[in-house]
Parts: structure tokens; C-alpha cells; sequence
């Protein structure tokens, strides 16, 4: 090359740098672009509980004495605690969208978005089972909302981006891939299905903010951080979470709902009846109820239930809480052991029919409830040999509340006994005359 081509392939370099550093379409990359529509219609929420303190701390952080002054000696003190978390404005309505342990026991919530409008929010509905919650704001003004998008076509790889208030940083974009789809995360109360599993960084505050994928489509609400490693983060799918969403909108909770299956753990004997190898994860159908869902489905008594909705299954348990996050109308595949083969059924869960619960809580408890004018539920009769009869309960005793749930009505007493499927015992409040005690009460 001659110096004076040198020298022009050198202008003409320098002259495309000068166009592309003046060119900000080059800059306007797909994230960008889904940050300027979406990031409008993301809130900050901040909520205020209050709790019951005690200023006095005569033996520093020491848990024991605390409470002991805390109970005989001082009375406990109103103290406001503010927490952080995110949402997403779903609809022209006002609905947001985040998780429900972000305004879990909250007296006031904040919603403040990026263009620095603040609203006070009331509480729709919430569903701690699924973790979510449907908030709504109140205002003449027009308000920028993203439509919920699918996420039953996520592929693992696919490219992400996160919006949402970590430690209060407003409006914070995080992106990644999706790591894996259809995870399970076990917490201290409960084990949850069907997670996403990204590596956009998520902290605390992204709780309940929304996950878009490279086409600005809301697919993920995020969720939870997994406290051993970094990078690892979890987001409800939006398919999951608009089902719930729905309900909540119509009718403020979720409907219980029933599929009609009786189920036992499977044990080495079992195991060894059935045929099955073992170590063999599942549990064993030992009842179908008539006219149920499943009867109608084909299952039938002595299919070994392993899988539900590709998942492994582990105990009878594990099958009953992964109920509670169905809602009314959801289809469910259930893979079964029949004679030595593997089949797939799928089933429709239906709402719980209201007949229903006093029929479960006799069989479960062996009592007979009835509505208590003060409150409670008041024994009618205790069945011969039954748990309840085995921990001496009799007629005319008030159970007030079971596994912490207090019995205020009918809905109450439905959840109380539903999440009894599956346990050996049940913690009951009960009172007979002036004295309330507390009573491990053997099921079945």
C-alpha cells in the first residue's frame, strides 16, 4: 500500500468512528429499547407494619431477658418498620402486580413510580401459597402499565432483563439468561414448584418486580434469591402468576380446590407389595372419591402416583401442598405406576365443594363442628377411637384454631382442615369452660 492509500483508508476509518460515536441507534441495544417501554409502568413499594417493641434492654441483646422484661416489667411499645420491594402496573385499571410477602401484615403501601408520582395502594388480594399479591392504586391520571406476556415458550439460555428497587436503588436493570425453568426451591415452611432460575442479579427490594424478555413481554415476576451462591435467582413464571392474578381480581382469594385423591406414603413394605424397586419416590392412591375430578380423570385405587406435572413427587404431602397452588379450572399431568406400567392421566381441578369440609374434618379428626356463636367451632361428637377421642376432647368443647389458623369462619375452617391432608397430628386451641389449652391431636 502507497502513503497515500495509506492515508485515506486511514480517513475513511476515522471518519465511520466519528459517525458511529455520533450515531446513538448503534448504542440503542435491545435492552434499552425494553427499559424505555417498560420501565414506566414498574413501581418501587413501600409498606409500614407496625410491631410491638420494648425500648429497655437491660441485659443488651440477650433473648431470654429481653422477653422476660419485655413481658412482666415494661409494656411493649408501637414501633413502625418500613420494608422495600417492587411491583409492576399490570393493567389501565391501576392493578400492580408483585409478590405477596412484600405487603405480607403491611398497614400502609407506597407506590412510587419512575416519573416520581407517589400513590397510596390497597390490597386486592393475596395468595401467600403462589406468593403473589394484586394491589391497585386510585388515580383520574393515565398510568404506564405493561400487559402480562406467556412464559409456556421459554427457552433456557433466553436472554432477560430485570427492573425492580434492590436496598431502595429505584428503578435498578439487571439482565442475564434464563438458567433453568420448572425449578423447585425448599424454604423453612414450605417447598415451592415451578420456579425460573435466572442470573440477572436480583437482591432484596427486586421482590415482586417484573422479569421481560428481549422482546419487552412481561414473563416472570422475581422472587427469591438463593442465599448460598450468587447469581442464582428465581421468578414466578406469568403463567402461574396470572391465573392466581385473575382470582384475586374477581373474588379477593383464591378458591380451594379438590382433585378427589386419598394418598399414603409409600414405605419398604409397599414398595416390596407393589413390585417396585426400591427407594421408589411417590405415594400410593388408597381412595377415590366419587364424582371427583380424578374418578372422571381414570385414576383408580393402588396407582402409585411419581410424577405431577413433570415434577418427582416425594411423599403424599408434597402432593397435597402442591394443591394449594392450583386454582379452579388448572389441568394437572399425573404420571403413574398401573400393573407394572406408566401411564399419564391429566385431571381438572375443580373448586372444593362445601359439603365437603365437614365430611374431612370428621375424618380426619373424628369431630363433628358446628359454628359457635362467640366464635369458634363448637364439638357436636366425637366418633369412637378417633384421634379426637383419643386425646379425651367431648361435647360442648370450643376448638379456636388449628396449626395456628384461627377459626373465625367458614373459609378459615375450609383452609385449616385442607392443609391437614397428609399429617400424622394437628395443634389445636381449645376451650372447655373459662380455661384455654393447646392439644397435639393424632389424624386418622
Amino acid at each position: 500500500m502507497t502513503r497515500h492509500a495509506w492515508y485515506v483508508a486511514l480517513g475513511l476509518a476515522l471518519l465511520a468512528g466519528a459517525v458511529r460515536a455520533e450515531d446513538p441507534f448503534l448504542r440503542r441495544t435491545t435492552t434499552v429499547r425494553v427499559v424505555e417501554e417498560a420501565g414506566p409502568a414498574v413501581v418501587n413499594i413501600t409498606t409500614e407494619q407496625t410491631v410491638q417493641s420494648s425500648p429497655f434492654r437491660p441485659f443488651g441483646s440477650d433473648p431470654f431477658f429481653d422477653r422476660f422484661f419485655r413481658d412482666f416489667f415494661e409494656p411493649r411499645m408501637p414501633q413502625t418498620v418500613q420494608n422495600l420491594g417492587s411491583g409492576v402496573v399490570i393493567d389501565a385499571e391501576g392493578h400492580i402486580l408483585t409478590n405477596e410477602h412484600v405487603i405480607a401484615r403491611a398497614s400502609r403501601i407506597r407506590a412510587s413510580l419512575a416519573d416520581g408520582r407517589e400513590f397510596d395502594a390497597t390490597l386486592v388480594g393475596a395468595d401467600p401459597n403462589n406468593d403473589i399479591a394484586v394491589l391497585k392504586i386510585e388515580t383520574d391520571a393515565p398510568l404506564p402499565w405493561i400487559a402480562p406476556g406467556h412464559s409456556n415458550d421459554l427457552m433456557v439460555g433466553e436472554p432477560v432483563i430485570a427492573i425492580g428497587n434492590p436496598f431502595g436503588l429505584s428503578h435498578t436493570v439487571t439482565t442475564g439468561v434464563i438458567s433453568a425453568i420448572n425449578r423447585s426451591i425448599r424454604t423453612d415452611a414450605r417447598v415451592y414448584h415451578g420456579f425460573l432460575q435466572i442470573d440477572a442479579s436480583i437482591n432484596p427490594g427486586n421482590s415482586g418486580g417484573p422479569l421481560l424478555n428481549a422482546e419487552g413481554s412481561l414473563v416472570g415476576i422475581n422472587t427469591a434469591v438463593y442465599g448460598n451462591a450468587q447469581g442464582i435467582g428465581f421468578a414466578i413464571p406469568i403463567d402461574t402468576a396470572q391465573r392466581v392474578v385473575s382470582e384475586l381480581i374477581e373474588h379477593g382469594e383464591i378458591s380451594p380446590v379438590w382433585i378427589g385423591l386419598e394418598l399414603q406414603d409409600l414405605d419398604p413394605r409397599l414398595l416390596e407389595a407393589l413390585g417396585l424397586p426400591p427407594g421408589t419416590l411417590g405415594a400410593l392412591v388408597n381412595r377415590v372419591r366419587d364424582t371427583s375430578p380424578a374418578q372422571r380423570a381414570g385414576l383408580r385405587r393402588g396407582d402409585v402416583l411419581t410424577r405431577v406435572d413433570g415434577q418427582p413427587l416425594e411423599s403424599a404431602r408434597s402432593f397435597y401442598e402442591r394443591l394449594d397452588t392450583v386454582t379452579v379450572g388448572q389441568k394437572l399431568e399425573l404420571t403413574l405406576q398401573r400393573d407394572g406400567a406408566v401411564q399419564r392421566l391429566t385431571v381438572q381441578a375443580e373448586e372444593l365443594p362445601e359439603a365437603f369440609v365437614a365430611r374431612l374434618v370428621e375424618e380426619l379428626t373424628g369431630l363433628a363442628l358446628a359454628p359457635a356463636a362467640r366464635g369458634g367451632y363448637q364439638v357436636q361428637s366425637v366418633r369412637s377411637g378417633s384421634g379426637g377421642d383419643r386425646v379425651g376432647l367431648q361435647q360442648g368443647d370450643l376448638v379456636l384454631g388449628i396449626n395456628g389458623r384461627a377459626l373465625e369462619d367458614e373459609s378459615a375452617l375450609r383452609r385449616a382442615v385442607l392443609h391437614l391432608r397428609g399429617q400424622s397430628q394437628a395443634l389445636l386451641v381449645v376451650q372447655r369452660g373459662a380455661g384455654r389449652y393447646h392439644v397435639a391431636l393424632p389424624l386418622l
